[in-house]
């Protein structure tokens, strides 16, 4: 299936919603080139349409070949990705200290998006390299920076972020991978790692895995870890790849999707020679590595955008095509898109992915501002804006996104159970984004337990009272009642969110992933509709697309009347939460 990049959407999400007119008139990124945003957007919907698009049902089909010398890739990805790095494309919102650009990260999550639609498995490389840059950038020695920082910002080098152990899969603090300090200052690490996305492959010339490990005698739990830089190849004086270092790849996962993404068992130290640098403080690894989990989270969101934005393009071109059925009242065949239901579905998907778009541009600019205030309350308020959102982001757009791309497999109908049509394929990739970089249930977890009571929640009333503030606003020719539908579900999500806030944490996590639901529906359609206002403003001001501007205000419409009023129920659900409820049964009474 053909993929073309939605420019014209993403960049009046990047003015409406993340404000980078704004942005870009803060110090860091002062000077930048308005003009250049969607010159950007076009030559990178234009690489991902042409070069990364037609590698991602090969990738699929052919998948890896691993041997003990390495993994292999199909014909095609090595040249694609020297592109990518030629371009540049890995460097845009790098620091330019080190060889970046320097531009905002909502500009560079808007090509994410379009990298991930054209090729998910493939993308996943580019952000795990992305994570490792802000993890060293963040806790790296100088020398560590100068060292690695340049060659993963061009791209030269990939990086990876190993966490996972066979014993220690979401509980991060059984893992058992040992650093032993050496004398030249350098350690020696030993363990084996699971599930290490980009592990292994061919496509660069050296991969820097940052890995978790224990030192001896350091305390239990996640308090004992620390965080290490062990690459692939170690460097020599010049900072190029010598020898090889103590650690291998001893196989590849056979997985549901993403079949182009080498997910690898790693070992270190087999030897006894895998040499590593500790990043950061001794025993402060996790908090290290949540620079790195924190990106990815965003960027997993990210990939439920954009199987959601494949996934329509795909569902919208065959209902165009395909002639099936009289219609409703008789005649003859029509295209299936003429038909109610199959239109329902179409504007299902458009509406839920243009709503999930929304919260992950919003939650890159917020980090956007985080780095770039220069007054400290607004830092502060962004930050803790960012922080409110992540799990929001990660958890919501991806569940949206596997069932966007479920609902694109109904509008085919049964040729979207064929593999060839490429339907199938969203579906399968799309489902491993609510699994990895902290399960959609420790996400709930983390919004409910940690960040609704961050700052006594201060940054969730701070946002909930800009929804209000906005919904009081009239605008000319908006009905009344968009706004007042609006306010009441604002008020529901204020209830619900003030219960999550005082029960306690067990009776909280019985209802934790509905509640995020929840959030994220009035979320996306607050920002939806603030979007449709910015269109009928354009509209009334003779500025812009019409039809490109009148199709934003009835697909925020439509979310409204036929998504949003999901969250009444769901709030429901919410209030009446009880853990001796969820326990009802007994473990004897679930096997009967």
């Amino acid at each position: 299936m053909i993929y073309s990049a939605p420019i014209a959407e993403q960049f009046f999400v990047l003015e409406t919603i993340a404000g980078i007119d704004n942005l870009a008139a803060l110090p860091p990124y002062a000077g930048i080139d308005r003009d250049l945003i969607p010159a950007i957007l076009e030559e990178g919907g234009r690489l991902t349409a042409e070069v990364f698009a037609p590698l991602n049902t090969v990738g699929d089909k052919e998948g890896l070949i691993w041997s003990p010398q390495g993994v292999r890739h199909p014909a095609g990805f090595a040249e694609a990705y020297a592109t990518y790095v030629e371009g540049g494309w890995q460097a845009l919102s790098a620091d330019p200290e080190f060889g970046g650009q320097g531009m905002p990260l909502s500009l560079s999550i808007a090509f994410g998006e379009q990298l991930a639609s054209a090729n998910m498995a493939f993308s996943l490389c580019m952000i795990l390299s992305s994570g490792a840059v802000e993890a060293l950038s963040a806790h790296g020695s100088e020398e560590l920076k100068r060292l690695y920082l340049p060659k993963l910002i061009s791209g030269e080098w990939t990086g990876t972020m190993n966490l996972t152990e066979p014993q220690a899969g979401s509980d991060v603090g059984a893992l058992a991978t040992l650093a032993t300090l050496a004398d030249d200052g350098t350690w020696r690490i030993r363990g084996s790692k699971i599930f290490i996305t980009w592990g292994e492959h061919e496509l660069a010339t050296n991969i820097i895995h940052l890995v978790l490990a224990r030192t001896p005698g350091s305390p239990p739990g996640t308090r004992g870890i620390s965080l290490f830089v062990v690459p692939k190849f170690l460097p020599d004086a010049e900072g190029k790849p010598g020898s090889r270092n103590d650690l291998s790849c001893v196989s590849i996962e056979h997985k549901l999707g993403i079949h182009a993404s080498p997910t690898c068992t790693m070992s270190f130290g087999d030897e006894g020679k895998c040499v590593g640098w500790l990043v950061g403080e001794l025993n402060g690894g996790m908090r290290a590595m949540f620079a790195m989990m924190n990106h990815a989270r965003l960027n997993v969101g990210l990939e439920g955008v954009a199987i959601a934005e494949r996934a329509y393009q795909g569902a919208l071109g065959y209902a165009r095509e395909r002639v099936q059925s009289a219609p409703i009242g008789g005649g003859a065949p029509v295209r299936i898109i003429e038909h109610p239901d199959v239109r329902r579905m179409l504007m299902t998907m458009r509406a839920i992915t243009q709503g999930i778009r929304a919260i992950a541009y919003f939650n890159a600019a917020a980090i956007d501002r985080s780095r770039a205030e220069t007054d400290p309350e607004a830092k502060a308020a962004a930050r803790g804006l960012a922080d409110l959102l992540t799990p929001i982001t990660k958890a919501y757009s991806t569940d949206m996104g596997v069932e966007v791309a479920g609902i694109g497999i109904q509008v085919f109908g049964g040729m979207g159970f064929i593999e060839e049509t490429g339907a199938a394929q969203h579906w399968r990739d799309s489902r491993i984004a609510p699994i990895y970089e902290g399960t959609n249930g420790i996400q709930a977890l983390d919004l409910v337990g940690r960040k609704l009571r961050l700052d006594q929640g201060v940054h969730w009333r701070r946002l909930f009272d800009e929804m209000t503030a906005f919904f009081g606003v009239t605008a000319d020719g908006e009905p009344a009642l968009f706004r007042s539908q609006l306010q009441r579900y604002t008020d529901l999500l204020t209830e619900a969110t003030m219960r999550m806030a005082e029960v306690p944490m067990m009776d909280a996590a019985t209802v934790a992933t509905p509640y995020l639901r929840m959030f994220g529906i009035v979320l996306a359609a607050y920002l939806l509709s603030r979007q449709a206002a910015a269109a009928r403003a354009r509209l009334a001001a003779g500025a812009g697309d019409a039809d490109f501007l009148s199709a934003k205000i009835a697909t925020a419409r439509f979310f409204v009347d036929n998504v949003l009023p999901q969250a009444t129920a769901i709030h429901t659900t919410v209030m009446q939460g009880n853990i001796d409820r969820l326990f009802a049964l007994s473990e004897a009474q679930l096997c009967t």
